[in-house]
């Protein structure tokens, strides 16, 4: 590197150029390295351990629990109830897990009762594929009366299962804790604000039951606080994921009164950028505060057979009860008639507690976050660490683990769902922590191998610079347009900042530079760590590239302890500089090893048996007209069991608008002997140019949906009811241009009232219900040990559909 560097006088500007000693441009410049970079790994991994030991589940409490203690053993006897099968909307099954709901709550001296009603999707009538949807909807609702009530307390889940599926984590967690926290809550003194239990019918088919609560009942009619409970796997911590608007006070509350309170203001970022849905929106729809939680890994059973109380971690139904058990103490004794803060916090899990802070300093924050990386990089300069032209190349070159680490996380990804596709049916691999810990190495390789390889020409000082600009950037960004996110960046940036600052102004042969930079990256483990491991199983691995993203954040913000792992190599020559540069890239070959090791390691042991299926997806569309039948599959890539059934592409649009536009793979199949839906004609008048058709669709068989709909080339739809409600009227592209979904359709059949501009002579009418279980069927095979069934409400769908011109 050439000869040791001219003394500097203080005051004196400090000229560097490519002849300065690479260990005088680090930021902490130890006399001892080695036992420096013992001491700061040591310290930084005690705090990522602390980190994640807090992201623990608590210990499941025995039936034996104090009475006004939420236990996890008397909540999962009810887990067995309600979950002893599938129990969708509408079915006897569900009948049962209803009276059993309402026993239990009654036996606490609750007022009880079912709201039986005919309600919309929440939001909007037109979110279902094949039109304005609609159900049959039985909520139980039952009230804890408050000594002096300034408003009230909602817990809130959903009693119905997936077709698919018993619902043991989804959500018999939720439905089971509500029932522990009732009787908790029942046992003790009253609480000054009424305590309402929510459970909700219809969640997985339509959110119609949480709408017909919140739009309806006379107990949402003045709003209130709404604790809203899921479930989206089968373990994990409990993480409250979203809430209404202006959340402050409501943040406030959960940091406080929770036991376990993990949550991110960045989840709450995504999860309103994203089109997913629960109970929870539809009372938001309806202006109520509130905070929606749930666990959400093991997310491989979400939605299948699978999903059954034996899989049910016991420690996540444990955090979910404690945490809505405190809530529910603490809201029940708030006055609840200012809880709109007028701003979002920022919040995120730290050990022991939740930080929190105003959202209006999100901003602020970033950008004295940008002045200080800025004042560290002209002090840097002026110390003699880096030139203006090496920080710029530093700040340069830092972009590209930024990019890489992620580009080649979903690389990865790609290549292992190249040889076992079955993952791609699935939220996340059954044994996924192989293959996140691979990820990580896989950024660790990267990003070690990039400062192994720059290191030496730019110098470490302004790499470290040019790295933590970019968090500031990015965090001036976030706080622009994700502001709940922004924290991620802007925090550790600041913290690095400050440690360079530190370590720049003490005296250098000291231990305090160390000291310094390794506080900063312990900013950064403690903000980033757990972040890395909650967005795992939120996003999956198909989505692993975040993760990976947010790994090689966290690195940056340590780059100076990442350093210390270095040989020092300035002003080395011959040998010496050869053996420095070899041990330089020990790190980032280690890490490349782990990564292809533990890929493999996943590819081993996560294969697909009778425990753990490949999961599947197939239907059967009969037309009764017609007497032609077709197997259905939704896979892009059909697996070998599915492949025996379909062979081909097509639209079932014109044929089954229940089912949704789009292509699916289709086959031939033998037609099953199977009545269409009845429909009959009640009245038919016409006044002017209306025509209006009175009708009465009725199931012929036990099905878990019907719809209708209309050939706009017949008849120009000008309005519509349903069981006596108005319903939009909204065209569809295609031949039926307008449809109705109804889920849990009565025995007895459903009234429709359409009001039509005629076209043609006939008005031409498509009916269509749709049962589950393709046990029976003529061509059916069994699936083998191995193969399983898809989480979707379309697996296993048996549809039957006819046209009716009138």
């Amino acid at each position: 590197m050439g000869a040791p560097p001219t003394p500097v006088h203080a005051g004196t500007p400090a000229r560097p150029g490519p002849d300065v000693p690479l260990a005088d441009r680090a930021l902490a410049r130890p006399r001892r390295r080695l036992a420096a970079a013992a001491a700061a790994l040591v310290a930084l991994v005690a705090v990522g351990a602390g980190s994640l030991l807090d992201l623990r589940t608590p210990t499941p409490a025995s039936v034996a629990a104090p009475a006004d203690e939420f236990s996890a053993g008397r909540a999962y006897e009810d887990v067995t109830v309600i979950a002893a099968r599938s129990h969708v909307a509408g079915s006897p099954a569900n009948d049962q897990v209803r009276a059993h709901i309402e026993q239990q709550l009654r036996g606490l001296g609750l007022e009880t009762e079912v709201q039986d009603t005919v309600a919309p999707e929440a939001g909007q009538l037109s979110g279902a594929a094949g039109g304005a949807t609609l159900a049959r909807v039985r909520n139980v609702v039952a009230r804890l009366p408050g000594t002096a009530s300034t408003g009230r307390v909602f817990l809130v889940a959903h009693y119905d299962s997936v077709q698919t599926g018993p619902g043991g984590n989804d959500d018999a967690a939720g439905t089971s804790a509500i029932l522990e926290v009732a009787r908790a809550l029942a046992a003790g003194p009253r609480p000054r604000n009424d305590i309402v239990f929510v459970l909700t019918d219809a969640e997985e088919a339509c959110l119609c039951g949480a709408a017909a609560f919140a739009a309806s009942h006379p107990l949402a009619a003045d709003g209130g606080v709404v604790l809203n409970l899921e479930a989206r796997g089968s373990t994990g911590p409990v993480i409250m994921f979203e809430t209404s608007r202006n959340n402050a006070k409501l943040v406030d509350v959960f940091g406080l009164a929770a036991p376990h309170p993990v949550g991110t203001s960045f989840a709450v970022e995504i999860y309103r950028a994203l089109p997913n849905d629960t109970d929870f929106t539809a009372f938001l729809d309806q202006k109520f505060v509130g905070l929606n939680s749930a666990y959400i890994d093991g997310g491989a059973i979400y939605h299948t057979p699978l999903d059954t109380p034996a899989a049910m971690d016991r420690g996540s139904l444990q955090q979910h009860g404690d945490n809505a058990l405190g809530l529910a103490r603490e809201f029940g004794r708030t006055d609840l008639t200012d809880l709109r803060s007028g701003h979002d916090a920022t919040y995120f899990p730290v050990p022991g507690g939740l930080v929190r802070y105003p959202g209006w300093l999100t901003l602020p924050l970033a950008l004295l976050a940008v002045l200080l990386v800025a004042v560290l990089g002209w002090l840097t300069r002026r110390r003699g660490r880096a030139s203006t032209g090496r920080l710029a190349a530093g700040f340069g070159l830092a972009l590209v683990p930024i990019v890489a680490a992620p580009l080649a996380a979903q690389l990865l990804w790609a290549a292992i769902t190249t040889i076992r596709p079955g993952y791609a049916e699935l939220l996340d691999p059954y044994r996924p922590i192989w293959y996140r810990l691979a990820v990580l190495a896989l950024a660790a390789a990267i990003l070690f191998t990039w400062y192994a390889l720059t290191r030496r020409w730019i110098g470490p000082a302004a790499l470290a610079v040019g790295g933590l600009a970019w968090l500031a950037l990015l965090g001036v960004l976030l706080a622009v347009a994700v502001p709940g996110g922004a924290y991620l960046t802007t925090l550790p940036a600041l913290a690095g900042a400050l440690g360079g600052l530190v370590a720049l102004r003490t005296r250098q042969t000291g231990p305090w530079p160390v000291v310094a930079v390794t506080a900063a990256g312990a900013v950064g483990v403690i903000i980033l760590l757990p972040t890395v491991v909650l967005l795992f199983p939120a996003l999956g691995m198909a989505m692993g590239g975040v993760a990976a993203l947010v790994a090689v954040l966290l690195g940056l913000t340590a780059l100076p302890v990442v350093d210390l792992l270095h040989p020092q190599a300035g002003g080395q020559r011959g040998l010496v500089a050869l053996r420095a540069r070899r041990l330089a890239v020990l790190p980032a070959g280690a890490a490349a090893l782990a990564a292809v090791v533990l890929a493999g390691v996943g590819l081993s042991v996560d294969r697909f048996d009778a425990a753990h299926p490949a999961p599947t997806h197939l239907m059967y569309a009969l037309d009764a007209g017609t007497g032609q039948a077709r197997w259905l599959s939704h896979e892009a890539d059909p697996q070998s069991w599915t492949d025996g059934y379909v062979n081909g592409v097509t639209d079932v649009g014109d044929d089954f608008p229940g089912l949704g536009d789009g292509e699916l793979r289709a086959g031939p199949a033998q037609s099953a002997n199977l009545p269409a839906p009845k429909l009959e004609v009640l009245a038919d008048s016409t006044t002017g140019n209306e025509r209006t058709l009175r009708l009465r669709l009725t199931p012929q068989r036990a099905v878990r949906l019907a719809t209708l709909h209309v050939d706009t080339s017949t008849a120009t739809v000008l309005r519509a009811e349903v069981a006596g409600r108005s319903v939009p009227v909204e065209p569809r592209e295609g031949r039926w241009g307008f449809g109705l979904v109804f889920h849990a359709p009565p025995a007895e059949g459903l009234e429709v009232t359409l009001t039509l501009r005629p076209i043609a002579g006939q008005v031409s009418l498509r009916a269509m219900d749709a049962s589950d279980g393709l046990e029976g069927l003529p061509g059916f095979r069994p699936r083998p040990p191995g193969v399983g069934i898809v989480g979707s409400h379309s697996s296993e769908m048996l549809a039957v559909a006819r046209t009716y011109p009138i």
